[in-house]
């Protein structure tokens, strides 16, 4: 089960072939427009195309993207059944200008107002209700900073999952960072945690291992992910640390990159792999991502054909 901010990644394609006489700014020749699942809709991109049953938990707006989400949802095989549309809230929308594989510009619609007290509640008894219905092997946190992952959203499904006995991954952001609690995996940046942790940290073990520790006295979470962009993925359970270190690639776009890591942790995860494998495979992923344009799940065979080099 996927709980979090959801969205429609909406890119306008064309080509520029001048600039424009009102302003020194390209003019894009208008090709074709292109919808994709976003945000955590594309977590659950990633988890299916890993062979997983994902279970979206998410509240989208009536309003003519949120019937956009819900037709790629039916287009993807994704089922419904955790998405809860209400009044007054838009659906996040992010729309990207591109031309010949270059990001001109993003435009983002949406609100970061944190959902209300009964929307909250809603959210709260759909878990439950999937809860007992679902046989769920893993529950993921995927948090944007835009207003479904509250204070007690977070921390009555927290609860939810302890009763269960139900492993918890988190990809956090800056508002909750610090909420979610006793979570078996814990996978924020570099530039989240030096953000929240209160010494220089730099990429290397014994300085990771530092922030690492810093998290868990915090957090008292069971394993630390944090990724490292370009410089790879570093990990800690108990007395293992590792920094996993990329392979060279040609970068396309990095957009997407953490979902596919995410993705894999929680699999890995649910399947009972070790850290340090866990590890490899979602340094992986998110490479192999980054090789694309765009918001992208990533594609299996190519992630088998990343593991067969090892």
């Amino acid at each position: 089960m996927i709980v979090g901010d959801v969205m429609v990644d909406r890119y306008l394609l064309g080509e520029v072939n001048r600039m424009s006489p009102e302003a020194p700014v390209p003019v894009v020749d208008f090709a074709q427009e292109d919808n994709r699942l976003g945000g955590a809709a594309n977590v659950a991109l990633n988890v299916a195309a890993l062979g997983g049953d994902p279970l979206l938990l998410s509240v989208i707006g009536k309003d003519l993207e949120g019937k956009t989400f819900k037709r790629l949802l039916k287009k993807h095989q994704l089922t419904q059944k955790g998405i809860i549309p209400i009044s007054g809230r838009p659906t996040t929308l992010k729309t990207r200008v591109m031309a010949a594989n270059q990001h001109l510009l993003r435009i983002d619609r949406e609100t970061k107002k944190e959902i209300s007290k009964f929307t909250e509640q809603l959210l709260i008894e759909k878990a439950k209700k999937i809860l007992s219905k679902e046989n769920i092997s893993v529950i993921l946190f995927q948090d944007y900073n835009k207003g479904v992952l509250t204070k007690k959203v977070i921390r009555a499904i927290s609860k939810l999952a302890n009763k269960e006995n139900i492993p918890t991954v988190v990809d956090p952001k800056f508002d909750h960072f610090f909420d979610y609690k006793k979570v078996h995996l814990f996978k924020p940046n570099l530039k989240e945690v030096r953000q929240v942790v209160p010494f220089p940290v730099s990429i290397n073990l014994e300085s990771l291992t530092a922030a690492a520790e810093f998290l868990e006295k915090k957090l008292n979470h069971s394993i630390t992910m944090i990724t490292l962009s370009e410089h790879g993925i570093f990990i800690k359970q108990n007395n293992l640390t590792q920094i996993i270190p990329t392979a060279p690639r040609t970068i396309a776009d990095v957009c997407g990159a953490g979902d596919a890591v995410i993705s894999v942790a929680a699999l890995g995860l649910a399947v009972g792999l070790d850290i340090s494998m866990i590890a490899k495979i979602s340094n992986d992923a998110g490479g192999k991502v980054c090789e694309k344009v765009g918001v992208v799940p990533v594609n299996i065979q190519d992630l088998m054909s990343a593991i067969k080099e090892w």
